[in-house]
């Protein structure tokens, strides 16, 4: 399986108390082109633990100490955002699905195939990746609107409301001339090629529908 040119700055995180089994997923997840880091509890990863983290995690489901559903749990407190897969044992299949109910993204039985592991992360990393770059392009629309005037963001608002120029212009007590201008600032700084984009945009970033 060829790795995806979007998994280039990503890492497959495992952790996993079962030296053999980690040790396997190591050489498989490494030898198909993937960076990979492992670690040996759930404690000893969340010493290690970065919010900066991009890829996806594989989390063996029981282990001693901490297990792997309440290392789960604690990341979530943590707002961690990466795509998790559960490594699960026939007992521990319920427990699983509760976890995906919860928020993971998927778990595989124990024994798994290389190609079923290897499917897995691939769709993993690649919805990591379009959830990255769906908080980084919200975040730049957000910064954008602040660079809008106070008038510049009140013409805009009622864009969004569905208002024509001349409805503007009579709401803001302005001539149609100066929505026009504002609208056309608007446009510019948010680095829209059409009306609908411009909505699009707006109302996909944060706090962007309305003030």
């Amino acid at each position: 399986m060829t790795v995806p040119s979007a998994a280039a700055d990503q890492c497959i995180y495992i952790v996993d108390d079962d030296e053999a089994l980690r040790d396997s997923l190591i050489w498989l997840l490494e030898s198909s082109g993937y960076r990979v880091r492992a670690w040996e509890s759930a404690e000893s990863f969340l010493r290690d633990y970065l919010s900066g983290m991009t890829g996806c995690l594989v989390l063996d489901v029981r282990m001693p100490g901490m297990s792997g559903l309440e290392l789960f749990e604690e990341l979530k407190r943590r707002h961690f955002t990466l795509p998790v897969i559960f490594i699960t044992g026939h007992g521990d299949v319920p427990m699983a699905v509760s976890a995906v109910k919860k928020g993971a993204v998927d778990f595989i039985e124990k024994p798994f195939s290389e190609r079923d592991m290897l499917e897995l992360v691939s769709e993993c990393l690649a919805a990591e990746q379009q959830n990255r770059d769906k908080r980084q392009f919200e975040a730049e629309t957000a910064r954008r609107l602040t660079h809008l005037t106070q008038r510049e963001r009140e013409v805009l608002d009622l864009i969004i409301a569905g208002k024509l120029n001349k409805q503007i212009a009579d709401v803001l007590g302005i001539s149609i001339k100066t929505v026009e201008v504002h609208r056309a600032r608007v446009m510019e700084k948010m680095e829209a090629n059409s009306l609908a984009e411009l909505v699009q945009n707006v109302l996909a970033a944060p706090g962007g529908g309305g003030r």
